[in-house]
């Protein structure tokens, strides 16, 4: 069995997880794998940097005047903390659009106080709240700028969505007509595809020069450069995806995506790592993250100490007490081979 990682209470293995990991070059080239690499995948929001290409392209950011930190928050799964809601409204104002046209739902924020304050105003929670509001006020100011129909943008058949799907098969280097479409939380497609591919994306938004377009490179630069620049709009406080490129200061662009899946790129190589946990538990993603870059030897020179506390994790029970930890256990293969 592909075993990634245990969890182990008392001294002993208390529970195993499952895993995937592709490592991708900007050329196609599948240098590092274990499990499979080819496993077909929702990388859900981990595909919020390629989503965000048609609002640079359009010329959306543009005419709405978005900041950098507005981009890097369309690419967010953020915690929903004030500078986040703040940003996400700014954006919907700029496109001339309620917060009642967001499509996303809600739930209760990371952010623990500011659903406290919430709850002390007497107030409802709203879909500015959502993790992915800034994603849907840039599909939103999208739709406003190229003159469609803004309140039904979520659907696939839409063309801010078809515009996305173009755009994720051109960076992932997939046929479009092979890209299974499901629906994700926050209510938009989610694409289906190998491991594998998501891994080369990812080696390509870290090397945009591979990318065949001028106008696409450029958009690309601008997303990632947004996201190392505002990491803390990418997820917020005690968030992996901000502490990782907090970490390796503007090196590595990484998102985090539901169901355990984690895509990151190092724009120093120019490689693309694509991960997933069997069983969707989120406990192990990060510390498995932490192992392949330990074991490609980037960031062992610094960054991976500033992530420690994501390396083999404690588990603590509900008084706070360490009972446990989780480890990873696996050894990347070299492949070496086209994808």
């Amino acid at each position: 069995m592909n075993v990634i990682a245990k969890a182990y209470r008392g001294g002993v293995v208390e529970s195993t997880h499952l895993g995937h990991v592709a490592v991708v070059d900007g050329s196609g080239t599948l240098l590092y794998q274990y499990g499979d690499p080819f496993r077909l995948t929702y990388a859900r929001s981990s595909m919020k940097p390629i989503q965000t290409i048609p609002v640079i392209e359009t010329g959306a950011a543009d005419r709405f005047g978005f900041e950098p930190a507005d981009i890097s928050l369309c690419c967010a799964s953020h915690s929903g903390e004030p500078r986040h809601r703040s940003r996400a409204m700014k954006m919907l104002n700029a496109a001339g659009q309620p917060e009642s046209v967001l499509r996303c739902g809600t739930h209760v924020p990371r952010d623990e106080e500011s659903y406290k304050q919430l709850i002390r105003d007497g107030k409802e929670l709203t879909p500015i709240f959502s993790n992915c509001s800034g994603k849907h006020a840039g599909m939103v100011a999208t739709a406003v700028h190229m003159g469609e129909d803004p309140t039904d943008y979520n659907l696939p058949e839409h063309p801010v969505q078809q515009r996305i799907l173009d755009a994720v098969a051109d960076i992932v280097c997939y046929p479009k007509e092979k890209i299974h479409m499901g629906i994700d939380g926050c209510g938009v497609p989610v694409h289906r595809l190998p491991l594998a591919n998501y891994a080369w994306g990812y080696a390509r938004l870290a090397r945009p020069e591979t990318i065949t377009s001028p106008i696409r490179q450029a958009a690309v630069r601008r997303i990632t450069d947004a996201m190392t620049a505002h990491p803390e709009m990418v997820g917020g406080k005690e968030r992996y995806c901000t502490d990782l490129m907090s970490a390796f200061a503007g090196r590595v662009i990484g998102k985090a995506g539901a169901e355990a899946v984690y895509c990151l790129g190092d724009r120093e190589r120019g490689l693309g790592i694509a991960v997933k946990i069997e069983d969707g538990g989120a406990r192990a993603v990060y510390a498995v993250v932490n192992e392949v870059l330990r074991q490609l030897g980037i960031g062992t020179d610094g960054p991976l100490d500033k992530l420690q506390a994501y390396t083999n994790p404690e588990v603590k029970n509900m008084s706070g007490i360490v009972v446990g930890r989780i480890e990873t256990d696996f050894t990347l293969q070299a492949v070496n081979s086209k994808l």
